[in-house]
């Protein structure tokens, strides 16, 4: 990002270089109206008699543009640029006044010339709009930059804050996952060293892929399957899982990685009861318009002196939804009227996705 930065600010100046070329030539060419024989030719002389004004006009526009505003204005000396700019409108209207008296008389009329203080008037408010002008294109052009600015504030903010996140799911992730091998040495030895296997192949998803933006949703359904593996081992054969995977084959739709492990996880830490009957169903669907999670389970709540889990998993769930899919994704969490089937479903809207290019 920053490597291309240099190049689109040349492009921008560059842009705003042909921009005032062409509106300053289309102002100095104006007085060519003006001077143009009956036989087609320009009378020069008259040409550059007219051409004093928009000089002068432009030689104001620029005094402010590049001076004033930027060393003044920009400084907060507002009482001092008014000060400056108004002796230099009167200063300039005066010279405006004495150049065209300077020139060859007028031819007589037959009526009355308006009166002097009009032209004064006029070339006041023509070097008032230069002014005026110069101010709102640097004002523009400098709330365009702070924008710029801000986005990159708020860019970077949300990048380290994710990292952030994302360096606490590791460990979390990790800790829960020896927590269950712990469990299993104690009174299957075998189903723990297969575990151990398992865990392996979900290392290098979790230290590596995680650190990035965006993996395939594939990926990310590689890692869900191997992960539900692992659960398995520890589990009763009497849990009835169930899984429902409908994606495109091989997709490369990017997903933010681990953004449904926690509610899987979470619903292995309530869903399961040693005692009671109990099920975990996992579906996620993909369509062309979003990717669609829905995990449901019994609910079998964790007495308080269970210290299986911390709970942060699903804060940082909901933190990470709101950095990565700010305003295009949907998580609603529903609790059975007998409180025996938890459900919580997150929709994520596709077409609505501005993946960030790195």
């Amino acid at each position: 990002m920053n490597k291309m930065k240099p190049n689109s600010d040349t492009t921008q100046h560059s842009l705003e270089l042909v921009i005032h070329v062409i509106c300053w030539g289309l102002i100095f060419a104006f007085p060519l109206f003006f001077t143009q024989r009956a036989n087609g030719t320009i009378n020069w002389s008259d040409f550059l008699h007219h051409s004093i004004v928009p000089l002068t006009l432009c030689c104001v526009f620029y005094l402010n543009y590049l001076i004033l505003i930027p060393k003044i204005l920009f400084k907060s000396k507002n009482s001092q640029f008014i000060f400056l700019n108004l002796i230099i409108i009167l200063v300039c209207a005066l010279g405006l006044r004495y150049w065209n008296s300077m020139q060859s008389p007028p031819p007589p009329m037959h009526h009355l010339p308006p009166p002097r203080f009009i032209f004064y008037l006029r070339d006041m408010a023509s070097l008032i709009f230069a002014v005026g002008l110069s101010v709102a294109i640097r004002m523009s052009i400098r709330w365009s930059e702070a924008e710029v600015e801000r986005r990159e504030a708020v860019k970077s903010r949300t990048e380290a804050e994710l990292k952030n996140l994302r360096n606490q799911l590791n460990p979390h992730f990790l800790l829960n996952t020896l927590n269950n091998i712990y469990a299993l040495i104690s009174f299957d030895t075998e189903k723990a060293q297969q575990a151990v296997q398992e865990l392996s192949k979900l290392l290098r998803y979790v230290l590596y892929d995680n650190q990035q933006m965006f993996v395939p949703l594939k990926k990310e359904i590689d890692f869900i399957c191997n992960y539900i593996a692992l659960m398995r081992i520890r589990v009763s054969a009497q849990v009835d899982i169930r899984t429902n995977f409908e994606i495109k084959p091989e997709s490369q739709t990017p997903i933010a990685p681990l953004i449904f492990i926690s509610l899987i996880e979470n619903a292995f830490k309530h869903g399961i009861s040693p005692t009671e009957k109990s099920f975990i169903n996992i579906d996620i669907k993909e369509s062309e318009t979003e990717i669609c999670c829905t995990i449901s389970n019994s609910n079998h709540p964790k007495t308080c002196t269970d210290k299986s889990g911390s709970g942060i998993g699903l804060e940082q769930v909901r933190k990470r939804l709101e950095l990565v899919y700010p305003e295009v994704y949907e998580w609603t969490c529903n609790l059975s009227d007998d409180n025996k089937v938890y459900t919580s479903t997150i929709r994520i809207f596709l077409k609505q996705i501005k993946i960030p290019q790195s």
